[in-house]
């Protein structure tokens, strides 16, 4: 960590510069996560565009960019949400998409969330070892800018950092620019392996920003993310497909292979989720003295009302602030749950409306703050575009579920407005604030460490992420209204005549809407879920006798990652580890001939290359969603049909070239 020296960090021209990146990176985010299912951290990207046009200015300083990254990184993360929105125009309650409730959910949602990784920050940035994969490539981003900026106003450089995150940037620019683009090269090794009655499945990216984030997370994380991915494919799945054929032949024309994956995605998954449901609970019983105590440590009166505190870069938002502004957004939330259960359910007195919203806002404040955690943890992990959000917004969607049965069974009042396509309305909404929360603390704390390393104000962050929720909030609606009237969603199309092939999928709403509905319905199979819980106990186990034994780590999380993910994300996560104990194992190896001086150039070489492949990888994908939503066509680049054969292959050379090329590059002498 840097020491503050420079005073001029927020600027009203850094907030205008982060709220117009806003707007770009909230609408290729939400165009995306409803085509894919997928969104990109947003934090590099804005990074390297606030780098670009704030160093116009003669004055502007490495933090004050830091701030419009900070801030343009969360409304960006933000449009999570629609993950679980759309599903209210799949049930058919809403038509549109309206501009209040929804922004105002978002904005509230997402504040609560900064406000929650307030005083996690010390716990999970300062104290913790967490490799936090896209605030550290984010950090070296704006350090090499910052060093190459004064070497060409007459200083000499620092060292050449800039080109080997240039090499970085333009190798996964060029890879996103050839597969997403061109077409000419595949971004996926995907292999079916029958045997019998069984099948087996080996797939991995080739995403250079997930090898660099694998190489980032470290050997231990790797192996739980690969464990995770065998009792995956290489056991739950097979057993599932051969129980399915035993029971009934498979729909007509369905291949093996068509029919593991519905198997993963409706069965094998909530294995996953019960994993991560329980590892997060783990995780967060582990980081209760540790937050408690953060919490007491927090500053009782305000920035400017107080002393000038003795280190600006240990100061987070006074206890004052987070209250005030806490109860100003529960405030917030309230009013909106309220008109939401006043609209769709007039039939309840004013009494039970009050409790019945109170509960609901209790649930999402109280859940909130577990997901902060855990969200936290697994975006310092593995990175936050590999923190599965759609995982806690199944674990969310169940339990509000099942409290809103508990509720329809106990209390007269409810019975018969707390069911049914109302019951399961209102369990969506819900969990849309708390993925609000969830997406936002999976972000902050990337942003926060961005600072540490920095040495930025951490008070000063937290308030420009407050303004991002804003500005990103009031984005959200008005593209979601564009896009669903343009395209229209799976199972929900605006006008009739429109063609249903050109729908966006929306994957995870269509899950969520399935989830709640197999609730209410009682048609939901539980024995997943079940299974993962318990798979996690064992892993949890597992993973404190190998910590006390000093023999390693199996990060529970991970493991439920590995299941929960796709299989070309989770292996390419794990080839990204490889990597880096196959590196760090040369390293080593030539420590004694290079000197500690080249094992300190060595290990920042391979943080500004993975930095690089972030960055190059993220800013090509926003250049391709642009044109993509401008056009209107899938592949508006592309020279190649879908069915060229070669693509995949020249996808993999690519790929492993870029591996001995990283390889060699950090071990040069």
């Amino acid at each position: 960590m840097t020491s503050n020296t420079v005073t001029r960090e927020f600027s009203l021209r850094g907030v205008i510069l982060g709220a117009l990146i806003t707007l770009a990176f909230t609408a290729a985010n939400v165009y995306l996560g409803l085509k894919v299912g997928l969104t990109f951290a947003s934090a590099i990207p804005a990074a390297v565009i606030s780098m670009a046009l704030l160093y116009r200015f003669k004055d502007s300083n490495l933090l004050e960019n830091n701030l419009v990254q900070t801030q343009a990184s969360a409304a960006g993360t933000l449009s999570s949400v629609i993950f679980v929105l759309p599903a209210l125009l799949m049930l058919g309650l809403w038509s549109g998409f309206p501009f209040w409730q929804t922004a105002l959910i978002c904005a509230a949602g997402g504040t609560l969330g900064v406000l929650y990784t307030v005083p996690l920050r010390r716990v999970m940035v300062v104290q913790s070892h967490l490799p936090y994969p896209e605030g550290v490539a984010a950090a070296e981003v704006l350090r090499v800018g910052d060093a190459q900026r004064q070497a060409q106003g007459g200083s000499a450089p620092r060292h050449s950092g800039l080109r080997e995150l240039g090499w970085g940037t333009g190798l996964a620019a060029l890879f996103g620019f050839l597969s997403g683009g061109l077409r000419l090269l595949g971004d996926a090794f995907n292999v079916w392996i029958p045997a019998g009655g069984l099948v087996f499945r080996v797939a991995a990216g080739f995403s250079p920003a997930l090898l660099a984030a694998g190489y980032l997370m470290g050997a231990a994380a790797g192996i739980a993310v690969l464990l995770g991915l065998a009792l995956c494919w290489g056991l739950v799945v097979p057993w599932l497909t051969a129980q399915s054929l035993q029971a009934s032949a498979p729909a007509a024309g369905q291949a093996l292979s068509e029919l593991a994956t519905q198997l993963w995605g409706g069965k094998a998954r909530f294995l996953g989720a019960g994993v991560i449901g329980i590892s997060a609970l783990w995780t967060v019983a582990t980081l209760a003295g540790p937050i408690l105590q953060a919490i007491r440590h927090q500053p009782p009166r305000s920035a400017a009302g107080g002393p000038r505190a003795a280190d600006e870069t240990d100061t987070d938002l006074p206890r004052r602030w987070l209250l005030l502004i806490g109860l100003a957004a529960l405030a917030v939330l309230f009013l909106v749950v309220n008109g939401f259960v006043l609209q769709y359910m007039p039939e309840l007195t004013a009494a039970a409306r009050y409790g019945l919203t109170a509960l609901c806002v209790l649930f999402a404040a109280v859940f909130g703050f577990l997901v902060a955690a855990a969200c936290g943890y697994m975006a310092g992990l593995v990175g936050s575009s590999a923190s599965p959000i759609s995982g806690i917004g199944i674990i969310a969607t169940i339990l509000m579920a099942l409290s809103l049965l508990a509720l329809h069974a106990l209390v007269p009042a409810f019975a018969h407005s707390v069911s049914g396509r109302l019951g399961v309305a209102l369990v969506l909404f819900m969990v849309a604030v708390i993925l609000a929360m969830a997406a936002i603390s999976n972000d902050n704390l990337q942003d926060l460490k961005t600072g540490y390393l920095l040495g930025a104000t951490p008070w000063r962050q937290q308030l420009v992420l407050i303004i991002g929720c804003v500005v990103g909030a009031a984005v959200i609606p008005p593209v979601l209204d564009l896009l669903y009237n343009a395209y229209g969603f799976a199972g929900s199309l605006p006008r009739a005549g429109m063609d249903p092939n050109q729908a966006l999928a929306a994957p995870q709403a269509t899950l969520m809407l399935k989830i709640a509905s197999g609730i209410f319905e009682g048609s939901l199979d539980w024995s997943m879920l079940g299974l993962g819980v318990a798979t996690g106990l064992v892993v949890i186990v597992a993973d404190v006798l190998l910590r006390k034994s000093g023999r390693g780590a199996l990060p529970p999380l991970a493991v439920g990652l590995g299941i929960y993910l796709p299989p070309t994300i989770g292996l390419t996560l794990t080839l990204g580890a490889l990597l880096g104990w196959l590196i760090h194992k040369a390293v080593k190896a030539h420590a004694e001939r290079g000197g500690k001086p080249w094992v300190a150039a060595a290990e920042e070489r391979g943080l500004l290359l993975a930095s690089g492949l972030i960055v190059g990888e993220s800013l090509m994908g926003l250049i391709i969603a642009a044109l993509i939503g401008f056009s209107g066509k899938d592949a508006p680049l592309a020279i190649v049909g879908e069915g060229f054969a070669p693509a995949m292959w020249l996808g993999l050379a690519y790929f492993a070239g870029l591996c001995v090329f990283f390889y060699r590059r950090v071990l040069k002498p």
